[in-house]
């Protein structure tokens, strides 16, 4: 293993692990262009994670009901945690593992996107939401730390960044996100330029 110095050491363990992480551009486009079929469809993501994943996934839905980068229609796109009502309501009331399972339950239809991030891949609450989830009918994603993982085992598709601090991890997380919106905006513009309505909506 490779030991950098502090500080500036963090910057090469980024690139080195950024390197590596290029190889999975294929997922974060693959997942981009179902997710535009999905969400021009009628459909919604939702998205969840604790901590420092909870702001990735915050992001990731900024994204789509704002806009990445060129100005287009808003899609439907739900980051879990960021209503502290339901979900102090139902740690309070339910536990801690199902602030994020009866939310997909309520929100979640057949075909609807679950998007989870986890740098350790082992949340309790990430892994009772995957199978509501499932349940659900819904479609599962993961973006983690290191493989194999829990989380990777419980869900239809994983990205598992390698990378040795949990830091490296998020900040890979976020290169996904951005990844998988500029994946999603080409495929909704190609959707707009097929159907000529100027809206990209079917």
């Amino acid at each position: 293993m490779t030991v950098h110095p502090p500080v500036t050491g963090h910057c090469d363990e980024l690139q080195d692990a950024l390197t590596a992480f290029r190889a999975s551009a294929h997922i974060t486009e693959r997942w981009g262009e179902h997710l535009a079929a999905v969400l021009t469809g009628g459909g919604r993501l939702l998205a969840a994670g604790n901590g420092g994943s909870a702001a990735q996934a915050q992001h990731l839905t900024a994204e789509l009901v704002g806009r990445y980068r060129d100005d287009r229609p808003a899609f439907s796109a739900i980051a879990l945690h960021a209503d502290t009502s339901s979900t102090t309501a139902i740690a309070n009331d339910y536990g801690v593992d199902e602030v994020f399972a009866r939310q997909v339950r309520a929100h979640g239809r057949p075909g609807d996107v679950l998007m989870l991030l986890s740098t350790s891949g082992a949340s309790a609450n990430l892994l009772s939401a995957a199978d509501a989830a499932r349940a659900a009918g819904m479609r599962v994603w993961a973006l983690t730390g290191p493989a194999p993982n829990p989380l990777m085992a419980g869900s239809d598709e994983s990205l598992c960044v390698e990378a040795p601090t949990g830091a490296t991890v998020q900040e890979l997380h976020l290169v996904a996100v951005h990844m998988v919106c500029a994946a999603f905006d080409a495929a909704v513009e190609r959707g707009t330029r097929r159907d000529g309505d100027g809206d990209g909506r079917r």
